[in-house]
């Protein structure tokens, strides 16, 4: 474990971060008492849309409705 104080981790942010995705365990104290952990977030999995597969005919928007289905929306 690595204890900086908070002026420290203000300076070298980014290398403090570089140094938690590999691993290492990252403590940000403020006068001299640990406040905070700096650790590594988890990748968030890449969301696909539309990933059922459906077939519509080339007309289906385009095809007016019936009575029945009109009266519906009405």
């Amino acid at each position: 474990m690595t204890l900086v104080n908070v002026q420290e981790a203000k300076t070298h942010l980014s290398r403090l971060i570089a140094r938690a995705q590999h691993g290492e365990d990252i403590v940000v104290a403020r006068a001299g008492k640990p406040a905070v952990r700096l650790t590594a977030v988890e990748p968030v999995a890449e969301r696909r849309f539309g990933t059922v597969p459906i077939s519509l005919p080339d007309d289906f928007f385009f095809t007016p409705l019936d009575d029945g289905e009109l009266a519906a929306w009405e």
